[in-house]
Parts: structure tokens; sequence; C-alpha cells
């Protein structure tokens, strides 16, 4: 029959339960274009986390020990370190406790988000640490990060 009702097999592509559908029935593929972009993206976020950690110089002291630590120091942070005596210094220069509260209100007024570490003598009292740690809060500072040494594996 011309014309007729027969079916012709190039038309039907896929079977879909018990009926015959015209519709090309597709494999599932694993797009790996989208995993790619996760990965690039996931590189860069570490790249630019590696790149934000800095460098402390701050006065030579004996610091306490822990598992991981870095040095830093950046024009935009604060450094402050507590000697073996209580003495405070910001930077290189020994300060009393007015003079650092003068100091960490005006630089919470020029930046609130500006990052403070704070460095302490292995034998500075815990007092003096302490002091130092309330007056960083009292000047509404968020950002305090205590700097350590790395501790010496003994091979054993």
């Amino acid at each position: 029959m011309a014309g007729g009702g027969g079916r012709s097999g190039a038309l039907i592509s896929g079977k879909r339960g018990k009926f015959l559908s015209p519709v090309p029935i597709k494999k599932a593929r694993i797009e790996i274009v989208p995993l790619i972009d996760v990965m690039f993206f996931l590189l860069a976020a570490f790249m630019m986390v590696s790149l934000s950690l800095q460098q402390s110089k701050t006065r030579p002291m004996e610091l306490i020990d822990a598992k991981k630590a870095t040095d830093d120091f950046k024009p935009d942070v604060i450094n402050i370190g507590v000697e073996k005596d209580g003495t405070v210094a910001i930077g290189t220069n020994i300060v009393d406790t007015a003079a650092l509260v003068l100091e960490l209100n005006s630089r919470y007024k020029q930046n609130p988000k500006t990052p403070i570490f704070i460095t302490g003598d292995k034998s500075a009292p815990y007092r003096a640490v302490g002091g130092v740690l309330q007056q960083v809060r009292s000047a509404r500072f968020t950002r305090v990060s205590f700097v350590t040494k790395e501790a010496e594996r003994n091979s054993q």
C-alpha cells in the first residue's frame, strides 16, 4: 500500500513503555564543563586566601609554640607586642596604656575592619596580654588574632 498506514522504521527512534515514541531517547552524559568551572573557582579562591597571609614585624621576643602559624606585617594592620616584663609595643614603638588606647581609637576611626595581631612573649604575664585584648575590644575592633610560632617536632 503506497502511502498507507504502514510504519516506517526511520521515524520510530525509541520505545517508551508499551508505545513507540517519535522522540529520540538521549543517553545520559556527564558534563565536565561545569566541573572545570568549579575547579577553577576553587583554585582562584585558594590563591586569594594564600595571598592574604601576612608577615608580622614586631620587637623580637620568644613566642608561645603552636602547631601552625605565620608571621604577618602590612601597613594596614596593627601589630601589638607584649614583652616579658609586661611592656606593650605597637609595631616597634613601646607605648603606655593611654597611648595604646589613643592609637586604637584613632585607627578605628580610620578603618574599623583593620586586623590586629597580638604577639605575647612566652613569659609575658597573662594579665598583660588580657589587658591588651580588653583594650582592643573596648576600641570595638573585631578582627583580632594571636601570633605564635610553629612548635618544633622532636624526633623520637
